[in-house]
C-alpha cells in the first residue's frame, strides 16, 4: 500500500511518525462474478498493519473508498480478522478507520460470511482489548454494527454517514427532513457516537483515548508520572454541583477531562481523568451545562433520565472490564417523570444499579449536592458496594426534600407546624452528619479538599480485589 492513498494518509496522520508497518499489502479479491477484476482490487480495499501512538503499540485498519468503494468482501474481512487475532495475542488496541460502501454485492454469500466473521472477532476482543472506530465517510447497513460492537466511536462532523437504514428509507422521513445518518443525530439523539470532530481533530481524539486507556484487560491500570500537586485545593468547585463536568476537570491532574457522549443523556456526564497519574472513569449527575464563555446552555432537574442511565451503565461496564477505578459525583433527587420516560426508566436504572453493584474495581462516591431516595441509593451508594463514600459538608442525604416530607407527615396542619417539621426533618433525616453517624458516609469534607481526599481513597484502594458468586454471567 502506498501512503499516497487517502486510507494510508489517515493512518500516517494517526500514528507516531514512520511507525506504521503494513500487513497484507498484496492481498486481492478472489471473486470474478459480474466481470469483477481481482487485479483492480488493490489490498482489497483496506490497509492493515500496526504502529505506535505515543510509543504504545496499536493495530489499525483503514478502508480505502477508492478501491471498490472500500466495500467489505471475503479477503477484505480476512485481513481485518487477522489483525484482530494478532492484537489479541499481544494485548494491544484495535483502531478501525471506516470509509466504505458496505457489503460487496459481487461476492454475495462470501461477503455476508465476512461480515459475520468480523462481528465474531469483535465479540471475542470485547473486554480484552480496547476497540475504537472512527467514521470518516459512509458506514451503512451491516457495517454500522462494526461501530456498535466496539468500545468507542468517533465521527467526522460534516461528511460522515452512519446508519442501518438510510434516512430516505425510513417511513415518513427523508434526508432533508431529518438526516438520521448525520453525526449530530447519531451522537445527540441516538447515543451511538462518543465524540464528533473534524477530520483533523479525530486523530488527536483517538490518540488521547489510546494514551489514557490500558492496552488490555491484564494491564493493571493506565499510569503516567503526575506533575500536578496531589494536595491542590479546588476553591471554586463548590459552585459546580450543577455542571459536574467542570467539577471533574477541576479535580483532575492538569485539569484534563475527556468527556464522552456529551450531547446524549445530558443528566449524567461520563469520561476519563487522571488522578496522581492513574486513569479513573467518572460518572456524575449533571443538571446544568455551561459553554466555554461561562454561559448556561442547558439545564434540568436533578434526576435520572433513561438515556443518561443507559450510557452510564455501559461506561461502568467498560471500566470494570479493564480494571479502571470509578469515581462518582452524586447530586440526584429522583427520576425523570413523563410518559416516555416511564416506559423505560425502570429497565434503564436497573441496568445502572447492576453495573455499579457488579463492578469489582475500586469505587469512590462523592456526594456533592443531594442524594435523595432510591435515586441516591443507585448512584454508587455504600449499599451497592462503594468502597469509600465522601460527602461535602453542606450536602444532604435522605429520603426526600424536607419541605415535601413535612407536608406529608403534617398533612392538614398549620403552615407554621409544617415549616417547623421541615426543619426538624432536615436535621434528623437529611443532614450529612446524621448519615455519617449511621455509617453511610465515611468522610465529611470541605468541597475545596475534594481532590486530595479522592486521590487518597484511590491510593488506599490500589490493590483492591473482590470476588463475585460463581456464575456464567448476570442477566440484568
Amino acid at each position: 500500500m502506498s501512503n499516497s492513498s487517502l486510507a494510508g494518509k489517515r493512518i500516517a496522520s494517526l500514528l507516531d511518525e514512520n511507525s506504521f508497518v503494513e500487513i497484507g499489502a498484496s492481498v486481492t479479491a478472489r471473486a470474478t462474478d459480474f466481470n469483477m477484476e481481482p487485479k483492480d482490487a488493490v489490498a482489497d480495499g483496506v490497509v492493515c498493519g500496526y504502529g505506535l501512538i505515543n510509543d504504545k503499540l496499536v493495530y489499525v485498519y483503514s478502508q480505502d473508498a477508492s478501491v471498490l468503494g472500500g466495500s467489505v468482501g471475503e479477503m477484505h474481512a480476512k485481513k481485518i480478522i487477522g489483525l484482530y487475532n494478532l492484537a489479541l495475542k499481544v494485548g494491544a488496541p484495535v483502531i478501525g478507520l471506516i470509509d466504505s460502501a458496505g457489503l460487496r454485492l459481487n461476492e454475495s454469500f462470501d461477503a455476508l460470511s465476512a461480515f459475520g466473521k468480523i462481528y465474531k472477532a469483535q465479540s471475542m476482543a470485547s473486554g480484552v482489548i480496547p476497540q475504537i472506530t472512527a467514521v470518516f465517510g459512509k458506514c451503512g447497513g451491516g457495517l454500522a454494527l462494526f461501530t456498535g460492537m466496539t468500545d468507542f466511536t468517533i465521527m467526522e462532523e460534516k461528511n460522515a454517514k452512519l446508519f442501518v437504514n438510510s434516512p430516505n428509507a425510513l417511513t415518513g422521513n427523508y434526508e432533508e427532513k431529518l438526516d438520521s445518518a448525520s453525526a449530530a443525530f447519531q451522537a445527540d439523539e441516538a447515543g451511538n457516537v462518543d465524540i464528533v470532530a473534524s477530520e483533523d481533530q479525530i486523530y488527536g481524539e483517538i490518540r488521547s483515548l489510546v494514551s489514557i486507556l490500558p492496552s488490555n484487560n491484564d494491564e493493571f491500570g493506565a499510569e503516567e508520572d503526575c506533575t500536578d500537586d496531589l494536595n491542590r485545593a479546588v476553591a471554586d468547585i463548590a459552585n459546580c454541583t450543577g455542571d459536574t463536568a467542570i467539577a471533574l476537570s477541576m479535580i483532575a491532574d492538569d485539569n484534563s477531562y475527556i468527556e464522552l457522549k456529551s450531547g446524549y443523556g445530558k443528566e449524567i456526564t461520563i469520561g476519563f481523568i487522571r488522578l496522581d497519574g492513574r486513569t479513573v472513569g467518572c460518572v456524575a449527575n449533571r443538571s446544568e451545562i455551561y459553554d466555554d464563555d461561562a454561559k448556561k446552555i442547558w439545564e434540568s432537574d436533578t434526576v435520572f433520565g433513561v438515556d443518561a442511565a443507559t450510557k452510564a451503565a455501559d461506561f461502568i461496564n467498560f471500566c470494570d472490564a479493564f480494571d479502571i477505578p470509578v469515581l462518582t459525583l452524586t447530586n440526584v433527587t429522583g427520576f425523570k417523570a413523563d410518559v416516555d420516560s416511564e416506559k423505560e426508566i425502570a429497565a434503564a436504572c436497573s441496568k445502572l444499579t447492576y453495573a455499579f453493584a457488579n463492578a469489582t474495581v475500586a469505587k469512590v462516591n462523592v456526594i456533592v449536592g443531594k442524594a435523595f431516595g432510591t435515586a441516591g441509593v443507585i448512584m454508587n451508594s455504600k449499599a451497592l458496594g462503594a468502597d469509600i463514600t465522601i460527602a461535602w459538608n453542606d450536602s444532604k442525604i435522605g429520603m426526600m426534600d424536607a419541605d415535601l416530607a413535612a407536608k406529608v407527615i403534617y398533612d392538614g396542619k398549620d403552615p407554621e407546624v409544617i415549616a417547623d417539621g421541615a426543619k426538624e426533618f432536615d436535621k434528623l433525616q437529611n443532614s450529612v452528619d446524621a448519615a455519617a453517624r449511621r455509617g453511610y458516609v465515611d468522610q465529611v469534607i470541605a468541597a475545596a479538599d475534594t481532590r486530595k481526599y479522592v486521590i487518597g481513597a484511590f491510593e488506599m484502594l490500589y490493590t483492591k480485589r473482590e470476588d463475585r458468586p460463581a456464575k456464567k454471567h448476570g442477566t440484568v
